[in-house]
């Protein structure tokens, strides 16, 4: 009734600008479910199923056509170019893990933002038609520091990962707390592009609590995820990492028989499905760069659509390790290595985001997979090799320290993990400095306590390196009093094996000085964070080159960007071993050691103008910053 009142109290001008209004939404609304079909989908009824030997979506026969791209280690700027590229491929569905470590830098503080939005990532996959599988962990793996455990769990030193020990179910309880209610309104069920969850990962390799898996299955249930659960791992870990109630999936690179005989017998009358298609590998410093042809690839892809297997290709897009977030590799090796920057895993679309070889043979196999044509390929971005930046002004590692929070007094080494700093989360990536006062020269031994990498200093001078292969030093002799430095690096912690628990960094343990046990240091936190990056940009210590530069040091210069700025790669032939920021953001790690040559700089993370440089450089420099058009991942090696 009140309708009709309202109607006629209407003027005739003001019903012809009301149906001007409706008819302007209703064009508006076509246009976007034109170019967004999702949104005109069918009515939700059923989403993903594996109730028989064949997945089911809306109870229609369904197979996934995966591939990996984790959100934190693409530029945001560019991730849609590269899940545009995606679609392009003939993939249907996305998968990616949620980094527990970014997400909650400290306990109790919680980011969500820029970089780390993972919802609008969410919102993206769907608007462009792709299905999202989720890999929220806890534990990720991901050849990422701790497989994606923040490190403060590890002040703690009964700390047991990924088991149901308090100290650990508390913590993990909170992050879902948080992380889980922002994924939720994202599934299926809810018009959301998630499908299907994963219950932590590639446990079965670890499995060391029978109650664990179940715990994390219930905090996903009881926060109210209802779609398709699954789990993943290698065949071995097919016997111990399973759930009830979770479909089981494998992961591998070269296809064996026996491994999908053995998944048919444990998931009679399932679906079948490769979580984990290896499409390469990754790198370890001071090894060869992994390669994976496609001739070898392509086949094995083609047999696993054969036999009617859904598959993920991990990963599709590797992206970057940016800043301190590469884990190290364990198994089977004496010591643990630490693992490169890229990311690029030899993946059908390059770290810059370039197609290649095997994307165009996958474009095409996946083709034959869909009724309709593929999506034209989105345009590749170009590239610019940068006129050299020469450095300009230094400033020594000892002058740096004015910047870093003030130093840490303490008897004996305290490891990073349990400095007070950081509002009392510890040190979580980059150096610490440990100083104390030493009377004599003679042989200073480590007994295996610097983890992983220490510079050693008297009174400022460099003496030597002690890491796993070397623990024991000869210090010059000297007269009085001097001062012992030991800059220890955190080189990435062991993201895979179990050795978890023992991923503690900086000065795990005495060190000896003649059988002697140095005590009373001071210690110096240089996490080299975006604020210790900014406040030493604008400080007025700098000194220009004309002075002789003493290492370590930082090293800034200024990189001239003329016309809209494009992707390119630091090439620092003629330096050691450091880090690089661009306009505050930090790069990561480069050594002359290789095999990776070239850091990746994003486009998006220049702009028009100056662009600031810092390098962080242990021991030696050519003084200026070079530039390339396309990267140089060192000597090749075929994946075994």
């Amino acid at each position: 009734m009140e309708s009709s009142v309202i109607g006629l109290r209407l003027s005739l001008k003001q019903r012809y600008f009301l149906l001007l209004c409706v008819a302007a939404a209703g064009i508006i609304m076509y246009r976007f479910t034109r170019n967004h079909p999702e949104t005109r989908r069918m009515n939700r009824v059923e989403g993903l199923r594996a109730n028989s030997s064949q997945f089911t979506l809306e109870r229609k026969p369904f197979l996934i056509l995966g591939g990996s791209i984790h959100y934190f280690r693409v530029p945001r700027a560019y991730w849609e170019d590269r899940l545009l590229k995606m679609k392009a491929c003939g993939l249907n569905t996305l998968t990616t893990y949620v980094p527990w470590n970014l997400h909650e830098p400290e306990r109790g503080v919680f980011k969500f933002e820029d970089q780390l939005d993972l919802e609008a990532y969410l919102r993206l996959a769907a608007s462009l038609g792709l299905w999202v599988i989720l890999r929220p962990g806890p534990y990720i793996c991901a050849e990422w520091d701790l497989g994606g455990l923040p490190s403060w769990l590890l002040r703690d030193p009964q700390m047991k990962l990924r088991t149901t020990y308090s100290g650990f179910i508390d913590a993990a309880n909170s992050f879902f707390d948080e992380v889980i209610k922002k994924v939720v309104p994202h599934q299926y069920s809810k018009g959301g592009p998630i499908i299907a969850v994963q219950v932590e990962n590639e446990y079965g390799s670890y499995a060391t609590d029978e109650n664990y898996m179940p715990f994390i299955k219930e905090a996903l249930l009881s926060r109210g995820i209802t779609e398709l659960l699954l789990t993943s791992d290698n065949k071995d870990g097919l016997k111990l990492g399973g759930v009830k109630g979770a479909l089981e999936t494998i992961n591998f690179q070269k296809l064996d028989p026996d491994e999908i005989k053995y998944l048919e017998q444990i998931q009679p009358q399932k679906p079948k499905m490769v979580m984990e298609y290896w499409s390469g590998w990754f790198d370890l410093w001071g090894g060869l760069h992994h390669v994976y042809t496609a001739e070898e690839m392509i086949p094995v892809v083609t047999e696993i659509l054969k036999l009617d297997m859904s598959i993920n290709l991990y990963m599709f897009h590797g992206g970057t390790n940016f800043g301190f977030m590469s884990g190290a590799f364990a198994v089977g090796l004496p010591a643990p290595e630490p693992m490169v920057t890229s990311y690029d895993y030899d993946a059908p679309l390059s770290e810059a985001g370039d197609y290649t070889n095997k994307y165009h043979l996958l474009r095409n196999l996946f083709s034959h997979y869909h009724t309709q044509p593929l999506p034209e390929l989105p345009p590749v971005h170009e590239r610019r090799a940068y006129q050299p930046a020469v450095i300009q002004q230094h400033i020594s590692l000892w002058d740096s320290l004015r910047f870093t929070d003030k130093p840490f007094k303490s008897e004996r080494p305290v490891n990073m993990e349990n400095l007070p700093v950081n509002n009392n989360n510890g040190q979580s990536y980059g150096y610490t400095l440990y100083e104390t006062t030493i009377t004599s020269g003679g042989a200073l031994k480590s007994q295996n306590n610097v983890r992983d990498r220490a510079l050693v200093f008297v009174d400022k001078h460099f003496v030597g390196v002690l890491d796993y292969t070397v623990q024991e030093l000869a210090v010059p002799d000297g007269k009085g009093k001097r001062t012992l430095g030991l800059l220890v690096e955190n080189c990435g912690r062991v993201n895979y094996g179990k050795t978890l628990d023992e991923q503690r960094k900086g000065l795990v343990g005495d060190i000896l000085l003649n059988e002697h046990t140095l005590r009373d240091f001071n210690i110096h936190s240089l996490d080299m964070k975006p604020a210790f990056v900014n406040r030493l940009e604008s400080a007025g210590h700098w000194m220009s080159m004309r002075h002789q530069p003493s290492f370590p040091g930082f090293f800034h210069s200024r990189l001239y960007v003329n016309g809209s700025p494009q992707d390119t790669f630091i090439k620092l032939p003629g330096w050691s071993k450091g880090v690089v920021f661009i306009n505050g953001k930090n790069l990561g790690r480069y050594w002359s050691t290789g095999p990776q040559q070239t850091l990746y700089v994003p486009g998006p993370w220049l702009h028009r103008g100056d662009n600031q440089v810092i390098v962080f450089e242990e021991q030696e420099t050519d003084g200026k910053i070079q530039f390339a058009s396309s990267p140089d991942y060192g000597m090749t090696i075929d994946v075994q």
